[in-house]
């Protein structure tokens, strides 16, 4: 599992797909999401703007990422 770091919580889901380079852009972090392939916290997640918060996993096509506040 890799941690992924925030400086500012909460972050929408797709902002960071985008920024962590899981989806290329926004529009496609958020196709992602519509297409049910994203999961939080061990349930598919279909809101795009859902406010992640540090100790947030999310997976994505079998890889795990937890969410890490560091300011």
């Amino acid at each position: 599992m890799k941690d992924i770091k925030i400086n500012k919580e909460p972050v929408e889901l797709y902002k960071i797909l985008k920024f962590e380079g899981i989806a290329d852009s926004g529009g496609e972090a958020k196709a992602m999401i519509d297409a049910g392939l994203v999961m939080v916290n061990g349930q598919v997640e279909m809101r795009k703007r859902n406010k992640i918060v540090s100790g947030t996993i999310i997976e994505v096509a079998g890889h795990q990422f937890k969410i890490v506040f560091e300011p």
